[in-house]
């Protein structure tokens, strides 16, 4: 026979025992258990209690009990309700399919989620990208690399319940939550696992729903901080490339017009040997005239031509996009060299990286002037920079 265990750490111990060498617990206050989960003390009362047994009788039960004899089988408990165990039993099996199917089941558009993006990117330049909607055309990008996420999650999570053997060496270091083997109420013996795990089953749908909207929240705001890196990468290979097929259409035209422009020069030196003769008799047989004076050019004023101005329309958390795309014309020209600035023009040079237009815009529409680097204050494009966007 197995004998009596301890309630706390449920270790083998003696009936008469007065403390539990695995864990020090008191038998005096609460006494030691049967294979059943019923108190050995109390069930030792209600044998002591019974009329309809002699004195050798008691005694003789008692013994078998602290041997480790069902109380149940003896008539002296009674035993727990099981037709409701088992049936919860059979609804907590679980299948490697059904394994959180709120996150199986998750279409990445959860309203908390988004939130959560919002305050977590409140106070960097992903906010105005995202208000903007430049991760919208992303959208089916960024659900694909989702779903293999979650994937990825659901075999971690079918390892830790013990639903299927791990397929790789490096799956065996996840931790198996498996439930313990025996878990009973010293009291009335019902299963304390059994109903841990029906509440446990109450509570999962929300548990796995809560889990998605995490890592809903989680996976997205780490990719749009890749796309947002990626994109001002992107940006400046195109501005690059911009610049080069612009640079290699004017040299074509330059080709186009140097072989006209050599026979011009050549029958135009002849024409202007004879012309210079006939100038030198006409010089001085009249008297010359006064030369006019050259015109001046058009401009809108001293520095340069006027800018157009521009007025911003949309959402308060897009007008960083906006300029940069649409308004860079408006920015002041101090030498009135007439070039557009560019989103990717790097204002300031330093060891630790380069600031350029793109970044101070950015900066200075979450932050404010006092979020500018004291790098882009050294160039003085800076100020007209914000003059600008602020004019908008």
């Amino acid at each position: 026979m197995a004998g009596v265990y301890c309630p706390t750490c449920e270790a083998g111990v003696e009936a008469s025992a007065k403390f539990c060498l695995s864990c020090g617990h008191n038998f005096t206050q609460q006494g030691p258990i049967t294979a059943t989960g019923h108190d050995l003390n109390q069930l030792k009362d209600v044998i002591r209690l019974r009329e309809d047994l002699s004195m050798a009788e008691k005694f003789d039960m008692i013994a078998k009990i602290e041997d480790g004899a069902d109380p149940i089988a003896l008539g002296i408990a009674a035993a727990a309700d099981d037709d409701d165990l088992t049936a919860d039993t059979d609804v907590l099996m679980q299948t490697a399919e059904d394994v959180a199917p709120s996150l199986q089941s998750a279409t990445w558009d959860h309203e908390a989620a988004n939130a959560a993006i919002e305050l977590a990117i409140s106070d960097t330049k992903l906010l105005d990208l995202k208000n903007s909607g430049a991760f919208e055309k992303q959208n089916e990008t960024f659900a694909e690399a989702m779903n293999l996420g979650r994937k990825a999650t659901l075999e971690i999570l079918k390892v830790s319940q013990g639903l299927v053997i791990p397929a790789d060496d490096g799956l065996q270091s996840v931790p198996i939550l498996q439930p313990p083997n025996k878990s009973f109420c010293p009291k009335c013996g019902s299963d304390i696992h059994g109903n841990t795990m029906r509440q446990w089953k109450k509570w999962s749908d929300a548990t796995d729903e809560g889990l998605s909207i995490q890592l809903e929240a989680a996976m997205r705001t780490s990719l749009m901080h890749l796309a947002s890196s990626y994109r001002d990468k992107i940006q400046d290979l195109q501005d690059q490339l911009a610049d080069a097929k612009k640079a290699a259409e004017q040299a074509k035209k330059q080709g186009a017009q140097a072989k006209p422009k050599q026979a011009k020069e050549d029958k135009s030196e002849k024409d202007t040997a004879k012309k210079s003769e006939k100038k030198v008799a006409a010089t001085k047989a009249t008297p010359a005239k006064a030369k006019s004076a050259p015109a001046k050019k058009k401009s809108g004023g001293l520095f340069g031509a006027k800018k157009p101005k521009k007025t911003y329309e949309g959402e308060p958390g897009g007008k960083a996009e906006w300029f940069l795309e649409e308004a860079l014309d408006t920015v002041y020209d101090p030498h009135g060299t007439g070039k557009t600035v560019k989103a990717a023009m790097i204002l300031a040079r330093s060891s630790d990286g380069n600031v350029r237009v793109r970044d101070v815009i950015r900066t200075y529409a979450v932050e404010g002037e006092d979020g500018i680097s004291e790098l882009a204050w050294t160039s003085p494009l800076t100020k007209y920079l914000i003059e600008a966007y602020d004019a908008c």
